[in-house]
């Protein structure tokens, strides 16, 4: 028997594969397809104060290895979440996060206050880089000065595990964690989306109507690790990785680069499942290098 358990500061997770914030709705969207609570943890979709509407269509685009997405976090706001989704889902067998954002630094504390009342919601997903809206989103997250302050704020209010989203559009991700780290952040999660575009040759027009977008997928999974890695080596908090991850190996190298534990986005566009095969990739690998825990192989690599 092998021992999938990791912990994200106080918080037990049974194995360490997440779904990524914004690639399986609210969960309810792929419960057809796969046993929910044989997950780590559900990140659900991003939810915001107020209703948005998100960016006009065509928002999304495929590259030749990802995918581009400018949704602009479409949702119904918190008080649809709280009253319509969060009652289907509060019981499942795994534990619910919920990637919270603001516009302002008083919408993210707003919104993180109503977030922290629901008992089985015990850790958030600050997201300090999202890269397709017009105002708060990346712009908290590009500058030690500008994270520092979120973070702050956020932290007086809320007592449960706060993992704090990095982008990866920065000079210095490891600064960046540091400075989130010094105010409270229990964990980072890395990497957001990369800023990129797409054209169409024939009409001579981008295809994104916000003509810029994030890119995901297998193409960014370099840049992920190398992130990761630094990371982990500049802050003490446990670091989540993600970036381009579609099987178990992309997900072991992850956690030998230095993460605690992983989340699958793009992959899951292609096939549901692909994170229960993940796990299940993982066991087979701790079995055949006779690894008794998953916590020998984070920050494993050999230099």
């Amino acid at each position: 028997m092998v021992n999938l358990e990791i912990k994200i500061h106080e918080l037990a997770f049974k194995n360490p594969v997440l779904t990524a914030s914004g690639t399986c709705g609210f969960g309810e969207e792929i419960a057809d397809f796969i046993d929910l609570s044989l997950l780590g943890g559900l990140v659900v979709k991003g939810t915001t104060l107020k209703h948005r509407e998100g960016n006009a269509y065509p928002r999304m685009a495929e590259t030749p290895s990802g995918m581009l997405n400018a949704v602009g976090l479409q949702n119904k706001g918190v008080d649809n979440f709280i009253r319509n989704i969060y009652p289907n889902i509060k019981d499942l067998d795994t534990h619910i996060i919920v990637n919270v954002n603001g516009s302002t630094i008083d919408e993210y504390v707003e919104l993180t206050e109503r977030i922290n009342e629901l008992d089985k919601v015990p850790a958030i997903e600050l997201n300090i880089s999202c890269p397709n809206v017009k105002e708060g989103g990346m712009a908290f997250g590009i500058s030690c000065p500008s994270a520092e302050a979120v973070v702050r704020a956020v932290r007086k209010v809320y007592d449960k595990t706060l993992i704090v989203k990095l982008s990866p559009n920065v000079t210095n991700i490891a600064d960046i964690a540091k400075a989130v780290e010094s105010q409270g952040a229990d964990s980072v999660s890395l990497i957001n989306t990369l800023l990129g575009m797409a054209v169409n040759a024939e009409t001579k027009k981008p295809v994104l109507s916000t003509i810029t977008g994030g890119l995901s997928g297998p193409a960014i999974k370099p840049i992920a690790l190398r992130m990761v890695w630094q990371v982990y080596n500049a802050v003490k908090i446990p670091v989540i990785g993600m970036g381009g991850i579609m099987n178990a190996t992309d997900a072991i190298e992850f956690m030998i680069a230095g993460a605690s534990a992983v989340q699958v986005g793009t992959a899951i566009f292609i096939d549901p499942t692909i994170p229960l095969h993940i796990i299940d990739g993982i066991k087979s690998y701790m079995e055949r290098h006779k690894i008794q825990s998953v916590n020998e192989i984070i920050g494993s690599l050999q230099c």
